[in-house]
């Protein structure tokens, strides 16, 4: 009899939900019984609120029991869960759980599903499928297949990939580069992280078919330094796509070079920005670059760099493999394809939903969340992180897509979701934006480094009931000021969250209404 298969993912948010200690429980059981068993970390696929989600390879499936904890392990085999026995844990089909069931996961086909360590696994889910493709193309014709797609960044800025690939393309410079910045610092994401412990080869294949496309030899990845799992997993699948010749000399036999290293960076948010990234990469501290000469035609070590996050170099092997026409099925608008949207804060199910952009906001904390986990009204949401917008539950049904969200005064940026109850105060938490660019600012500019904190006392001030109304006017000519002047996002977006609080939540400031020419200009 062949030992059965379970899967009890390693990924960091399952591992703080005790997923490791759920492992070895199984496994006591296992030998205490007599049974054999092969145990599989996976990744995890996102539904945090079931997490630790253990998986039964069976005759009908992989079969899910969640959320488990070790006191449950004794139970589960009694009731026969090797074989998909009922048991209260028992959640059926792992792919026909409705939170599941009702996503489009391209990005994240694999994640969940393969042994992260496994390059075999991640060849036999249709891994490298995508650089099979690159490799009959020239540079050119990879690059306008990205162009195709309408591939956009999915780190923030939403730049169309294939014009930053063809910028570097077209630079006459050698040698050039491809970096991964992987330093997601948002509150409330975590797509990067999970691609980076759940399905590595995903964002190799990509940040090499960029390679194939520019004509670089070389690659980073700025990795966050409280990422020290995916910093074991990165390490461990390059040296096993480099053993198997998908790294190297010569990548698959096709005589064009590439190397990857992973790079950990050291606690700045600011390098989060694609320039002070680079400075941090160089061995310099973080501190934003002036701009022109863009990246893409100056960047690292002052040579033409694509640089990218994880989601949108990991969404390139399937556009590569499946085509570019494939892709634009998906989405709406000028926003195409598939964004991993993280749905976090005060909800009941939390985790990682992959779908076409046009979804709503309701649709997703309401559908896909369930709504607050506290039970009481939903009051805000902040879309995009720190630096995100506010919204109020008026507004939930706004599709989530680059141009809706901009239209309506914010910003998709990573695809983080925040959700708050009724109980959140957001003067406060506009307090909080500007004392946290306060905080990380890299210090170069006035408006940034000077701006956050007097917009902390600014806001104190307000809050401490201090001539209110003259106070909100200064906070917005203040927010005015960093907005227009600043060198980088940071100090450039930090205004959102602090001017998007006062006009559709006056009343936390104290003030009844919004006087009506800042009304207008905002």
């Amino acid at each position: 009899m062949s030992a059965a298969t379970i899967y009890v993912p390693g990924d960091s948010g399952a591992l703080s939900m005790g997923a490791a200690a759920v492992a070895a429980a199984i496994a006591r059981e296992a030998d205490r019984r007599g049974l054999d068993l092969h145990i599989v970390r996976n990744g995890s696929r996102g539904l945090y609120w079931l997490e630790p989600l253990v998986e039964v390879a069976t005759a009908r499936g992989r079969l899910a029991y969640g959320p488990a904890a070790t006191h449950d392990v004794a139970s589960l085999f009694d009731a026969n869960f090797l074989a998909g026995g009922d048991h209260p844990l028992a959640l059926g089909p792992t792919e026909e759980i409705d939170y599941l069931k009702r996503q489009n996961r391209l990005t994240f086909a694999r994640c969940g599903i393969v042994d992260p360590r496994s390059l075999d696994d991640y060849l036999a889910h249709g891994g490298y499928r995508g650089l099979g493709r690159a490799i009959e193309l020239s540079g050119g014709q990879i690059v306008e297949a990205i162009t195709a797609s309408n591939l956009r960044g999915r780190g923030g800025a939403a730049f169309p990939a294939g014009i930053k690939w063809k910028t570097t393309l077209d630079q006459p410079a050698t040698p050039k580069y491809v970096v991964c910045n992987a330093d997601e610092g948002d509150s409330g994401t975590f797509s990067d992280r999970m691609i980076m412990e759940g399905d590595p080869f995903v964002l190799i294949e990509g940040m090499t078919i960029a390679a194939l496309a520019v004509g670089a030899a070389a690659g980073y990845i700025y990795l966050r330094s409280e990422y020290p799992a995916a910093l074991v997993a990165l390490n461990h699948a390059i040296g096993a796509a480099r053993a198997r010749g998908y790294l190297g000399a010569s990548v698959c036999g096709s005589g064009r070079p590439f190397e990857i290293t992973v790079r950990v960076g050291a606690g700045a948010y600011i390098c989060g920005e694609e320039t002070a990234m680079l400075e941090s990469l160089e061995g310099r501290r973080g501190m934003i670059r002036f701009k022109p000469p863009l990246p893409a035609i100056a960047g690292l070590f002052g040579q033409p760099t694509v640089v990218n996050n994880v989601i949108t170099l990991a969404s390139v092997p399937v556009i590569l493999d499946r085509g570019a026409k494939f892709y634009n099925k998906y989405g709406l608008g000028r926003s195409r394809g598939t964004l991993p949207l993280q749905l976090a804060g005060n909800v009941k199910r939390p985790g990682l939903v992959e779908t076409a952009f046009g979804l709503t906001l309701r649709e997703l904390i309401e559908d896909f969340g369930g709504g607050t986990a506290s039970g009481r009204p939903l009051r805000a949401v902040q879309v995009g992180g720190p630096l995100g917008a506010w919204f109020p539950d008026a507004m939930l049904d706004l599709a989530i897509d680059y141009e809706a969200l901009t239209g309506a005064g914010g910003l998709l940026g990573h695809g983080g979701v925040v959700v708050f109850d009724d109980t959140v105060d957001l003067a406060r938490m506009a307090r909080y934006a500007m004392e946290f660019c306060a905080l990380e600012s890299c210090g170069k500019c006035t408006p940034c480094r000077i701006g956050s904190t007097r917009g902390v006392e600014v806001i104190d001030r307000i809050i401490a009931g201090r001539d209110r109304a003259a106070n909100a006017e200064l906070l917005r000519d203040l927010c005015d000021t960093m907005a227009a002047g600043s060198l980088c996002a940071l100090g450039g977006l930090t205004p959102l969250p602090v001017t998007s609080a006062l006009k559709h939540f006056p009343r936390d400031f104290g003030l009844e209404r919004e006087p009506a020419d800042a009304a207008a200009r905002s």
